[in-house]
């Protein structure tokens, strides 16, 4: 796997493909580059594109921090300046305040950005099963909770039983202190002055997260919406020729080449 270095932290990434616009993947909570295998294939026909290992997971180093979301979009924003990603599309799985950051802090950077199955403005139900969440993963069980999470969150009953596993085993390889870390800071930050400045191209593909839709297009004007049909919380694995076809359809449509 490929890296880029920054201030001594080694960062993974998968790169394949060419043509533009460049397409960059940013996984969610204690995710990795893998989450977009079905991606990479397909749009590397017609498309340079990069996956990245974030900070503390996947194959990239696992350093103490920082893993506020401010400091996770501004890495971003670094590897693709650092990888020649000329004005990227940013597709962002689950974590979607990222790409919210990222925008917010770099509006010139990115042609577009694309969030898949994030949950952007939860209503305050889900906000406290989040936070009773967080205190799950900070105790000495936060494996026992991790796989409530995916009972009750992640996962459907009819999603692919082999790779649930493998998802799931994947999860518990990044660092305890990272999972934690980093869901504090996303309960921490705010995403709705990003949201109220976010004015390029957005399309939101739902799946099983809660997402106030509306709230989202009353911030964004500009955001279309799409859902996917029969999957959990990884639609761009389950059901990957929807995902696929969606995204491609949004590039045809608002992202001039």
């Amino acid at each position: 796997m490929p890296e880029i270095i920054r201030n001594g932290v080694r960062l993974g990434y998968e790169e394949t493909g060419s043509g533009g616009p460049p397409l960059l993947f940013v996984h969610g909570f204690g995710g990795s580059a893998q989450h977009f295998s079905s991606q990479l294939e397909h749009f590397r026909r017609t498309h340079r594109v990069v996956a990245l290992d974030r900070r503390g997971h996947g194959r990239s180093d696992k350093p103490e921090g920082p893993y506020t979301i401010p400091a996770i979009a501004e890495e971003v924003a670094w590897s693709a300046r650092e990888l020649g990603l000329h004005k990227p599309v940013l597709i962002v799985h689950s974590m979607g305040v990222i790409g919210l950051e990222l925008v917010n802090q770099n509006p010139e950077l990115a042609s577009a950005l694309i969030v898949i199955d994030a949950p952007v403005l939860p209503p305050p139900p889900v906000r406290a099963l989040f936070e009773q969440l967080l205190e799950g993963l900070r105790s000495p069980a936060y494996e026992q909770v991790i796989e409530g999470m995916c009972d009750r969150l992640i996962f459907l009953p009819t999603d692919d039983q082999e790779r649930r596993t493998r998802l799931h085993a994947a999860l518990l390889e990044t660092p305890q202190r990272v999972l934690v870390s980093t869901w504090e800071q996303f309960l921490a930050y705010d995403p709705l002055p990003a949201a109220k400045r976010c004015k390029i191209p957005l399309l939101y593909i739902g799946s099983v997260m809660p997402c106030d839709e509306a709230g989202l297009k009353q911030l964004c004007p500009q955001a279309v919406i799409g859902r996917s049909v029969g999957a959990g919380h990884f639609p761009q694995l389950e059901v990957p020729e929807q995902i696929n076809a969606m995204i491609g359809k949004f590039l045809e449509l608002h992202v001039p080449r």
